[in-house]
């Protein structure tokens, strides 16, 4: 059984740091992209980063280039997002998934099939 489990969200200030970790159980991904999505109250759940799967391709939403950066390590079947110059915008539950392709850096939630539960991520101003 599949499950991955998100951890490292909490309260911050706008201007500070977290960084969110995802482990995954059950099988590996070493040939599937992993990435990082949000979700905040009344909105859609939307793409935030994803890494390939030899970290060779990283790719992010607009908002966050340049204060976000998604790594993995394919020996413990981790992700991980470092958040920097966190901003009020930025608060949502932030989930991370396996996209479902081999060889594929999707940034549509169709393109994955597997999802942690959440961790809650919140910006006070």
């Amino acid at each position: 059984q599949v499950q991955l489990v998100e951890s490292g969200g909490g309260s911050v200030q706008a201007g500070g740091s977290l960084s969110l970790s995802c482990a995954a159980s059950g099988r590996t991904f070493r040939s599937n992209a992993m990435g990082w999505f949000r979700q905040a109250p009344g909105k859609e759940r939307e793409f935030v980063a994803v890494i390939n799967w030899n970290c060779g391709i990283t790719l992010y939403t607009d908002s966050v280039k340049g204060r976000f950066t998604i790594s993995r390590d394919n020996a413990k079947n981790t992700v991980y997002l470092q958040m920097n110059s966190l901003k009020p915008e930025d608060t949502a539950v932030y989930y991370c998934a396996v996209d479902r392709a081999f060889y594929r850096s999707g940034t549509n939630v169709y393109d994955y099939d597997y999802w942690g539960q959440g961790t809650q991520v919140t910006v006070s101003s």
